[in-house]
């Protein structure tokens, strides 16, 4: 095989991709149990039991929010985000970015430490 053929012969147009059907068995996937699944995961080396460790949870902004007893205004300015990012947050348009997860994170860990080492927020 030459290196041109060997070029072309592993390519795939986007027309061939989208005209193949996938190589899905969708009654298989929406046939298998929970008990099934429970069954691989055991199989896979994972305890479907097992406390996930590593993660924090990250509360809803809304909830983060309340809780400090803060207004959308004064909680945008406290995170030093526009008040439409909070907004988008709180009504599902958009999910914080791993930056800002990280950051609700530290606030709900500690908030009278993140509000001294972030100050007071001001309304705008």
């Amino acid at each position: 095989m030459t290196r041109t053929s060997a070029r072309t012969s592993a390519r795939t147009s986007l027309t061939d991709l989208l005209a193949s059907p996938p190589d899905i068995d969708r009654a298989r996937i929406l046939a298998t149990t929970e008990a099934e699944i429970r069954a691989q995961a055991v199989a896979d080396g994972d305890d479907p039991d097992a406390e996930a460790e590593g993660y924090r949870l990250v509360p809803p902004p809304h909830d983060l929010r309340r809780t400090l007893g803060l207004t959308q205004a004064a909680f945008a300015a406290l995170l030093r985000v526009p008040i439409g990012t909070v907004r988008n947050w709180e009504q599902g348009r958009t999910p914080p970015d791993p930056a800002a997860r990280t950051l609700l994170a530290l606030v709900a860990a500690d908030p009278a430490h993140a509000l001294q080492v972030l100050g007071t927020p001001r309304a705008p």
